[in-house]
């Protein structure tokens, strides 16, 4: 398969990335503080929030390794200009929408 990750069905992510648990590793809220600072550093013209989610956050809990960021983004910034300064970052495009809201998922480490 030689698609970028952002065109790939839900299924063939599945298939790539598949869904484990492990015990919790008190390595999540570190690299979650590392990573935060340095998202800070590629949005400080536009980022109002950032808060570690998800069942990484909840120390003990068993949880798929994968550290959720949630990024609440000012309403005058510019999407194009949020997944570049990501890009540039190391994060990949996932999936991109503008329903009621821009929504954008990023990925990175894989």
């Amino acid at each position: 398969m030689n698609r970028p990750l952002s065109e790939l069905t839900l299924e063939e992510l599945w298939q790539l990335f598949p869904i484990v648990l492990s015990e919790y590793d008190p390595a999540w809220p570190v690299w979650y503080a590392e990573e935060a600072e340095a998202l800070k550093g590629l949005l400080d013209f536009s980022l109002l929030r950032i808060r570690h989610i998800g069942s990484t956050s909840v120390p003990g809990l068993v949880a798929k390794p994968t550290v959720d960021i949630l990024l609440e983004i000012a309403d005058e910034a510019l999407p194009a200009e949020v997944r570049r300064a990501l890009e540039a970052g190391g994060w990949t495009t996932m999936a991109e929408a503008n329903v009621r809201e821009w929504r954008l998922d990023m990925c990175k480490g894989y």
